[in-house]
């Protein structure tokens, strides 16, 4: 009874890019995949995910562990806030990000006038607005762990005189493993897909900010081939990136 609506949810994700490949010309989608400006946004987008994902993880894992081991007034407000950008509009959150880092920003002023930095539009703002958007799918994944899996292990091992940093890094660590493999994949997937909050904060400078996701839009307003054949890439990099990593982050993970 459940292959029916299981078959209809499969057909909604399966079929669109089925419609993808028939709409590609397959004798131009060689030439067109392996262009200057194909390469240099698949890189830059490459790159960028590797950066936002190891940003996220070195973030997200304290924030994860503060969210899911402590008690006090507002914890659920903080939780919220920190979940915010999973419903907001990514390009709403790039505006937030400009008003904070941009010229006019009351941070990005101050960064502007006291170091000569500018964030906005540069490959570093392709980041930040990657990891904005990305680090709550690794807070959700590794809350959820730590509170499935209790505290009774990090408990006994304070009584025995371990301290905090030793706790942490002894007990808590590993047993987030499973979840941190798992979050830092969806995390990475996510950051590789962005667009709306990276076309606000960081534009879309060849090379510079142009990730593959830009690409695709900027190519369909001129040649849909292109834009159909950078689609296809993106696609293909993100199977592949989830079916070769996301198994070996679960193994091991009943759950």
């Amino acid at each position: 009874m459940l292959w029916v609506p299981a078959a209809a949810a499969l057909a909604l994700v399966v079929l669109p890019v089925i419609g993808l490949l028939v709409r590609t010309d397959l004798t131009r989608l060689p030439a067109l995949i392996v262009s200057g400006s194909s390469l240099t946004a698949l890189r830059l987008s490459l790159e960028t995910a590797v950066v936002s994902t190891a940003a996220c993880v070195v973030f997200g894992v304290p924030l994860a562990v503060v969210l899911a081991r402590s008690s006090f007034p507002g914890l659920r407000v903080l939780r919220a806030i920190v979940l915010l950008p999973l419903v907001l509009p990514p390009v709403v959150g790039g505006l937030a990000l400009l008003y904070l880092l941009g010229r006019k920003g009351f941070l990005g002023y101050a960064l502007s006038v006291a170091m000569g930095v500018q964030i906005p539009f540069t490959t570093t703002a392709v980041i930040i607005a990657q990891t904005f958007v990305a680090m709550p799918f690794l807070v959700v994944s590794l809350e959820g762990a730590l509170r499935n899996a209790g505290d009774a292990y990090e408990q006994v091992a304070a009584t025995l005189g371990a301290k905090p940093w030793t706790v942490f890094r002894r007990v808590t660590l590993p047993l987030l493993l499973p979840a941190l493999g798992s979050g830092a994949v969806l995390s990475f997937a996510r950051s590789l897909g962005e667009f709306g909050a990276t076309i606000t904060f960081a534009g879309s400078l060849e090379g510079v900010t142009r990730t593959l996701p830009l690409a695709v839009y900027t190519q369909a307003e001129s040649d849909v081939d292109s834009a159909v054949a950078l689609a296809l890439m993106l696609i293909v990099v993100a199977v592949v990136v989830i079916a070769v990593a996301r198994p070996r982050a679960l193994e091991g993970n009943p759950s």
